[in-house]
């Protein structure tokens, strides 16, 4: 071995103790910045059940507000909860189908300057604050015909459609380019090949998009406020009037002076709170378990 060698083999002995120290360092720090988001996430849970306590119970999800009551009576916000459900499952069965179909078209059959101009406006509609989208429903919908919630549920539809058309382009990109020449090349054509042996590898990751899709617009409260605010207190499940929603029940809620008010808020915040933990663990195993599923057929 030569001298030169030796000694570049000796400067790199020197430097391995500096390299180990850094390597520590950063693992260190890394360790630290998810303890840190962990905590802030632990904190705020807390903090929402803590104050939502006093309120917590199965009035908040069985009685309806009361509109006016010289004595002290039992309420919750059924109306709120039975409304969100209305408007978030149509929202889901409006923006799901559209969502499926683009990621399909821009993965499997469109040129490549038409999936970058398309996936370019998805990211663009994925950007823009939901305000504007509730603005643009309102006048769109609203001027002229009313507070409605199938207005309400177009406005959360809008918001979802890039985020379930984006994962569902991400899942079929992973789907091995060998399973569709070897369908085409029996003479399958490429629509059955997309319909009968990609799209079934994919479900996985479309239900995972699709649940990260419905908690993302579960907690939306501005595009709500323009196109399906003006709501009783009774319950109601029909979507051609108005519906109470959960966010903004909250609004409400905790614009009212009676610290009573102010319980129910926080009580329906952790609800919220609840739900959007669930179906984010919900599409984190549903995300593993997708990935799994389409590594093994590669």
């Amino acid at each position: 071995m030569s001298s030169h060698s030796l000694t570049r083999a000796s400067l790199r002995a020197q430097g391995l103790p500096r390299r180990r120290a850094v390597n520590r360092l950063m693992e260190l720090l890394a360790w630290l910045a998810a303890a840190l988001a962990v905590a802030i996430l632990g904190i705020v849970v807390w903090s929402v059940a803590r104050r939502g306590a006093p309120a917590l119970n199965l009035d908040l999800v069985t009685k309806t507000p009361a509109a006016f009551s010289l004595t002290p009576v039992k309420q919750g916000i059924a109306n709120a909860f039975a409304g969100s459900l209305v408007i978030v499952a149509l929202a889901t069965a409006i923006a799901l189908p559209v969502g499926i179909l683009v990621a399909v078209y821009l993965n499997e059959f469109a040129h490549a300057s038409v999936r970058s101009a398309v996936s370019l406006a998805l990211d663009v509609l994925n950007g823009i604050p939901a305000i504007v989208i509730g603005i643009f429903v309102y006048g769109l919908l609203v001027v002229g015909h009313g507070q409605s919630g199938f207005a309400g549920s177009f406005a959360l539809a809008c918001l979802m459609l890039p985020l379930v058309a984006r994962s569902t382009m991400e899942v079929l990109a992973l789907v091995p380019n060998a399973l569709r020449e070897a369908s085409l090349a029996l003479g399958v054509p490429r629509w059955r090949t997309t319909l009968s042996i990609v799209l079934p590898q994919t479900v996985g990751g479309i239900v995972t998009g699709t649940v990260l899709a419905v908690a993302r617009v579960a907690g939306e409260t501005a595009p709500l406020l323009f196109v399906s605010s003006l709501a009783g207190t009774h319950v109601s499940w029909d979507p051609h009037h108005a519906l109470q929603t959960i966010p903004v029940a909250i609004f409400e809620l905790s614009e009212s002076p009676d610290p009573a008010d102010h319980a129910r808020a926080w009580a329906a915040g952790f609800v919220l709170l609840l739900f959007i933990l669930v179906t984010s663990l919900g599409a984190r195993w549903l995300a593993t378990r997708g990935s799994r599923r389409v590594s093994t057929s590669r």
